[in-house]
């Protein structure tokens, strides 16, 4: 004999349905119509499913879920399985990312080969011997003009506007 069949299901769901009608009233009485029809509907489930016999297959679920927690926690081979898995994904992530440094390697190795600089470039644009040159002998570009009071056009702190401002109020 199961121990689902030492529990009196009738007169416990019986028991929670007529006290869920009761509170139902009172939640109705309090709250309005509506709250408390809700009340009574979910006050009915027990009832209902003791009659459909849902509560047995609940139960039988509820039994069938503990077990297979309750062997899955306490299981050696279980948890040296679970390792085993995790050391197999941190494996295949990390062999992927190698492969792929691997293969770019042997690509800047293959360019090299052939004679193009290692340098990035723009693509479908080509380095050759006389641009090399000219980049190389073009005159660099003069400094721009610095305003007085202005900081110098090298500062990335982008304040000059806030100076302009300022110097237009009289505030320096």
């Amino acid at each position: 004999m199961s121990t689902y069949d030492k529990i009196a299901w009738l007169p416990l769901c019986g028991g929670l349905t007529g006290l869920g009608l009761v509170l139902s009233y009172l939640v109705m009485r309090r709250r309005g119509l509506k709250s408390g029809m809700r009340w009574a509907a979910f006050s009915l489930l027990p009832l209902a499913a003791y009659l459909t016999g849902s509560i047995q297959m609940f139960w039988k679920m509820g039994a069938a879920v503990g077990d297979f927690a309750k062997g899955f926690a306490f299981s050696a081979e279980v948890w040296s399985g679970i390792a085993l898995a995790g050391l197999a994904f941190v494996l295949f992530v990390s062999s992927g990312g190698r492969l792929r440094r691997r293969d770019q390697e042997k690509r800047d190795a293959g360019t090299r080969a052939v004679g193009t600089p290692a340098g990035p470039t723009a693509p479908g644009r080509e380095v050759t011997a006389r641009s090399a040159a000219a980049a190389s002998t073009a005159p660099a570009k003069a400094p721009a003009k610095v305003r007085k009071g202005a900081s110098p056009a090298g500062d990335d702190d982008d304040l000059g506007d806030v100076e302009d401002i300022l110097r237009r109020h009289g505030i320096t």
